[in-house]
């Protein structure tokens, strides 16, 4: 819908930005922190690993003033499940770790900044991994929840906003940091992981709910809106269905208690449906979120695949843009549901991520008008190379790429969507999941390459001084001046 004029953004609406922690804390093996399957897992060559990151973990005190200088009203960061138990499941908690993160939130909370915090980012302890095969289990539940219950309880009084797993779907439909990478889990497999993180999940909103006074917790999936590539009636029907089995699986169950019911006949009908226990649907029923947030970089674009058609070719360690796109639409496909497919009218980056502002309008939209649930934008960002020249970074692509955001994210508000901040990813540069620290997206250049540290120096981007603006303005002044 067009309007003539839209309403201001809400005077409490929360203006921040995210990080996790093992992309950007480094310090992987210190005071006690135990590995995880992010410290230990195969990377693609010419990237650098996990090990050093942005060194926040040294740096925390002088990051946080650089937060405050921007502006945020909330910081999105995640928990290290390690730092606190270093084999998943230890008898006491690491003492070192609880009072790293006791910092960070006192540092926060100083400066006036809510602490936003995710209770797990793709970091599962190895040892668990090992012992049980981590996901694999249901045994994980009751570990998981004892991580869960002693942070709460020993930060709660402070923390109370939580996110529970970041990106579920990511670590089901792309196995993102989920089995050994080596080869693609079967579906039946993956499906009974995804069910168990259902569990796992549910059990961490109620024990938030039962310790954390006032506290409210929600799920933390990647959410997109789905196009069909044409109006045939076949690509509708497989937009709906690719919808089902990307986005609404992973909310339909955490907030309706319910799995779609579409998706539930496919999965039956190709033998991956997850085994079902006596009390699983209770608890799933009983374990309500108190609010969605969600990650949006681009929308998905299908076409109709049928059954008997033979799919895009998976492969396995894609190098360069051409094979990363043919990665990403094998991963985007299932038979009988869709095919991912280039849409021609969304531009992308130079690293190939789609640029649909408009998608995330429509996304807000849909979200809201399924669940009537408050949302929370806690990723979107413009993950790029930057150049650093005479100490500067002008970085007009970012602003841009945000502005356009920012203002979908307005006419939203305006159209009665309840959209409680927006947390672009990252407040400062990280090490990319994939693409190491050459893929960047902070307002704060981080000085360093893959493989040479520099100085670690903090860098303030034209963007920094931009998003500082927005935030004083309240987002009146989106302008790049």
């Amino acid at each position: 819908m067009d309007f003539k004029n839209v309403k201001p953004f809400p005077k409490d609406f929360w203006w921040g930005a995210s990080t996790s922690a093992f992309q950007f804390e480094g310090a992987y093996a210190e005071d006690g922190k135990g590995l995880s399957v992010a410290d230990v897992k195969a990377i693609p060559e010419g990237t650098t690993d996990f090990k050093i990151a942005s060194d926040h973990y040294h740096r925390y005190r002088e990051d946080v003033a650089l937060l405050a200088e921007l502006g945020l009203k909330a910081y999105r960061f995640s928990i290290a499940w390690t730092r606190i138990f270093p084999n998943g499941n230890d008898p006491v908690p690491n003492e070192k770790g609880l009072q790293f993160y006791d910092h960070l939130i006192n540092e926060l909370i100083r400066h006036g900044i809510i602490p936003v915090v995710t209770l797990y980012h793709f970091d599962l302890p190895l040892a668990l991994e090992k012992a049980y095969g981590g996901w694999r289990s249901r045994r994980i539940i009751d570990d998981f929840d004892r991580y869960c219950r002693t942070v709460f309880h020993h930060f709660g009084d402070r923390v109370k906003h939580w996110l529970t797993i970041n990106e579920q779907n990511m670590m089901i439909l792309y196995e993102v940091y989920l089995g050994d990478g080596r080869k693609r889990l079967p579906a039946k497999e993956k499906y009974d992981i995804c069910h168990t993180m259902f569990l796992a999940q549910a059990k961490a909103v109620q024990s938030c709910h039962e310790l954390v006074p006032g506290g409210k917790i929600g799920p933390a999936p990647n959410i997109v809106a789905v196009y069909p590539e044409t109006s045939a009636p076949r690509d509708v029907l497989a937009a709906m269905d690719f919808d089902q089995l990307r986005n609404r699986l992973y909310l339909d169950v955490a907030c309706l208690g319910a799995y779609p019911e579409a998706l539930w006949q496919w999965f039956l009908d190709h033998q991956c449906a997850p085994a079902i226990e006596a009390g699983d649907m209770e608890l799933l029923q009983n374990a309500k979120p108190d609010f969605i947030a969600f990650n949006y970089y681009g929308t998905t674009t299908v076409r109709y695949l049928p059954l008997d058609a033979e799919g895009p070719k998976f492969e396995n360690e894609p190098e360069g843009p051409a094979k990363r796109r043919a990665f990403m639409t094998a991963l985007s496909s299932a038979p009988g549901i869709a095919m991912g497919v280039k849409n021609q009218y969304v531009k992308e980056t130079s690293l190939q991520m789609a640029i649909d502002p408009v998608g995330l309008h429509a996304t807000l939209r849909q979200l809201w008008e399924r669940y009537r649930l408050p949302l929370l934008i806690t990723e979107n960002g413009c993950g790029v190379p930057d150049t650093l020249e005479n100490g500067k970074v002008n970085d007009d692509y970012r602003i841009e790429y945000l502005r356009a955001h920012i203002a979908e994210c307005q006419v939203a508000l305006h159209e009665g969507v309840r959209l409680l901040g927006y947390s672009p990813w990252s407040a400062m540069d990280l090490v990319s999941t994939y693409q190491g620290c050459t893929k960047r997206y902070g307002f704060v250049y981080v000085n360093r390459d893959e493989f040479d540290l520099k100085d670690l120096r903090r860098i303030k981007k034209k963007s920094f001084d931009w998003y500082r603006k927005v935030i004083a303005t309240n987002g009146a002044d989106l302008s790049n001046e």
